[in-house]
């Protein structure tokens, strides 16, 4: 491997209700690239008439959720009121910060025929000094982003600053979020501009610094390193990254500097004390944690 990638990571493969996602973050090697505490690849899933995507609402704390789809729709709703479409190209950023509930489902307009579902969803860790603000949901259309070409590579800046850019999301803390897409033969320079920075190969035909990166693998980059990303067909990457924010705790959807805040979101959402999502009426409930070990006598 060369010297460039520091870990390269495989995907765990997701069920989540009739189709997969590939989770590339938290993995044993590493937790966080930046503030990026979650990374899955959705689908890309194709879904019969009458079906389609059904995250029931569920509860958040400390971080904030990024959708992103290169196919298909989601219809987003949650506990501050929010009821946005996000569709190909757009942003949908939610911050739970001290607690916000969501679901997110196919629309009941493109279940009458059969649709298609491919996309990236994130999840950010908020800094210390954020991680209890009042949550807000926020949409950007795809027209709102910075996109440009060059020399056969169309880059699109989802969030963060890049290449003397900067993306209209708002976001807590410095960060990269690019999505890019290679013509046959084209290559670029990613610049060592952030002191933790990844790769995600979402198509084959992906090279860094000459090394073949197999498809779906998350190439963790050495700290501050530039690297020469190139394309042997037709290919696509997506990049992610930023400066750490410290330690995170992560147990099922909470994710928090602080163990005890995790075992108070787990306590408040058992007993019905997060607020409600409007016109929903299901919910996930919380899982069911394996028994701990007994204490052995002295």
């Amino acid at each position: 491997m060369t010297d460039a990638i520091q870990h390269l990571i495989e995907p765990h493969i997701q069920d989540l209700g009739g189709f997969q996602a590939r989770r590339l973050l938290p993995s044993d090697a590493l937790t966080l690239v930046g503030p990026f505490i979650f990374f899955d690849h959705l689908g890309p899933a194709t879904f019969p008439p009458g079906k389609g995507m059904d995250v029931r609402p569920h509860p958040h704390i400390n971080l904030a959720t990024v959708t992103y789809l290169f196919e298909g729709v989601l219809l987003h709703r949650d506990s501050v009121g929010s009821v946005q479409e996000i569709r190909p190209g757009a942003v949908n950023w939610m911050t739970a910060g001290r607690g916000i509930v969501h679901s997110e489902r196919t629309p009941d307009d493109d279940r009458a025929q059969a649709a298609t579902l491919h996309g990236i969803q994130t999840w950010v860790a908020l800094p210390d000094e954020h991680e209890e603000t009042d949550p807000w949901f926020r949409h950007h259309p795809a027209t709102d982003l910075p996109t440009w070409q060059e020399n056969g590579v169309s880059f699109t800046l989802i969030a963060g600053e890049a290449y003397g850019r900067k993306s209209p999301v708002q976001t807590f803390s410095p960060m990269i979020y690019l999505d890019i897409q290679l013509a046959p033969g084209a290559q670029f320079t990613l610049p060592g501009a952030y002191s933790q920075q990844a790769v995600y190969s979402v198509t084959e035909g992906l090279q860094i610094n000459g090394m073949a990166i197999a498809q779906h693998r998350l190439a963790v980059l050495t700290s501050s390193t530039a690297v020469t990303v190139s394309a042997e067909q037709a290919a696509r990457c997506v990049v992610v990254g930023g400066e750490p924010v410290g330690v995170r705790h992560k147990w099922w959807n909470f994710v928090s500097s602080r163990p005890e805040r995790i075992e108070q979101a787990k306590q408040d959402w058992r007993e019905g004390r997060f607020a409600s999502v409007p016109q929903e009426t299901e919910f996930i409930p919380l899982p069911e944690e394996p028994p701990r070990p007994k204490e052995q006598p002295m």
